[in-house]
Order: structure tokens, then sequence, then C-alpha cells
């Protein structure tokens, strides 16, 4: 029974891993599970035991904060008072908005390729934003983002342009349910069209700026919640 156990969990890793985009995240799905199963074998060994290591995983769980990305980038951050006023200010900027929430090991993967996204393409015409669901509650419903724990709509990329919402991923089916979509920076550059994007915000911008704009060198600094952008130039 402890052999089939481990099989059975090991395929479930396996299938969890074919979504998985760095290495950490293949690491930290395997030391996951590793847990179920250990606690699953000390539970079968004795009572006492399991109830002890599932106490220290929880313990573990409670004290020990999950990796926030920290790394450069050139991201606004909005909370529920200033992304529907950012996005009307100027029509004729496009946004790349991620809805994420800190708790999901996705969205924690996500956030150093979002952010390299941010400083190759980020110009006059087009930024990137991020707002944190899990902290604004009302963002979710307005937008339509599930934050419930077994969600696959985190983290959720949005589109917009002139103001509006033009596309999403990952998409959402006729029965309300997140279509599977790999988050990896080569899916999201083919399927945002970030490279038109890019050139067509470069000419649009031309007319109100006395050159042509180079695109943003690497930028670093400390994320802000109230709307700032991180840069350091």
């Amino acid at each position: 029974r402890e052999v089939e156990i481990l099989m059975f969990l090991s395929a479930i890793v396996m299938m969890k891993n074919r979504r998985s985009i760095t290495v950490e995240q293949h690491i930290g799905n395997i030391f996951m599970f590793s847990k179920v199963a250990n606690a699953i074998l000390f539970f079968r060994l004795d009572v006492r035991m399991g109830l002890l290591y599932l106490t220290l995983c929880i313990v573990f769980l409670m004290t020990c904060k999950p990796p926030l990305y920290m790394g450069p980038e050139y991201i606004k951050y909005f909370s529920d008072k200033t992304i529907d006023e950012e996005l009307e200010r100027d029509k004729r900027v496009t946004w790349i908005v991620e809805f994420f929430a800190n708790w999901s090991s996705e969205c924690q993967s996500f956030a150093p390729i979002f952010a390299d996204l941010s400083l190759k393409y980020n110009c006059s015409g087009l930024h990137f934003g991020k707002v944190d669901v899990g902290r604004y509650t009302d963002v979710s419903t307005r937008y339509k983002v599930s934050t419930s724990p077994l969600t696959k709509q985190l983290p959720t990329l949005i589109l917009f342009q002139g103001g509006a919402e033009t596309m999403r991923r990952p998409q959402i089916d006729k029965k309300g349910r997140a279509v599977s979509w790999t988050f990896s920076e080569e899916n999201v550059i083919r399927e945002f069209n970030l490279n038109e994007l890019y050139q067509k915000a470069k000419k649009q911008s031309k007319p109100r700026e006395e050159g042509p704009e180079e695109p943003p060198g690497p930028q670093a600094a400390a994320p802000h919640p109230d709307g700032e952008p991180k840069k350091d130039k």
C-alpha cells in the first residue's frame, strides 16, 4: 500500500509539473507532494506521529512567508481606486495588467517573467501594471477574476486598449471555467503580439515627442502598492 501511495503521488507530481515553467516551480511541486506522502505514511504508521508531522507542516507554512520577486521591473502597481482612473486617463495608452495574489505559487513563478517583459517592451504608449486581487477583492469581482484557492485564473493577464478589455489569458469558456494556459515568456509575446504592439506604440508616441523612443534599459526599485512604478534609471 505504501508503494501504491508513492506511485500515485509521483503521477500527480508529473502531471502538475507539466504546467511548471521554472526549475523552482518543479522543485516546489516535488517538495509539496512529498510532504503529503509523508503525512499519509506517518498516519498509517502512528496517528500521533501523523498529527505531529502535520502540525509541524502547518506551523512552517504559517511562519515562513512565500518568496516575492524583488528584481528590476518597470511596472505600475494599482490599488482598487487607481486602476480604473489610470485606464481611463489616456486611452491612447495600451495596458497589459496582471491580476495576481501573493499566496499563489503560479503568480510567484510568473513574477520575474512579467518583470522581464516590462523591461523589454515598456514605452510611452505601452505600459505594464499589476493589481493584487488577493488584497483588493472588489477588483477581482469587477474584472471577473476568481480568487478561490482552487482557481486556475491566477495569474490573469488582461490587455486594455482604449480603456477597454480586448483579450485575456487564460480564457474563460462558456461554463465559466478557465482554459489551461502556460504563462511562459514565449506564449505571452506570441498571444499578445507584443512585438507588434510595441512598434505601434512607438509610432503613436512620436508625434507627441521630440524624437523616437528607445526601449528602456534595466531598472530596479522597490514596489509601491498605491500605484507608483518601480524604476531606477
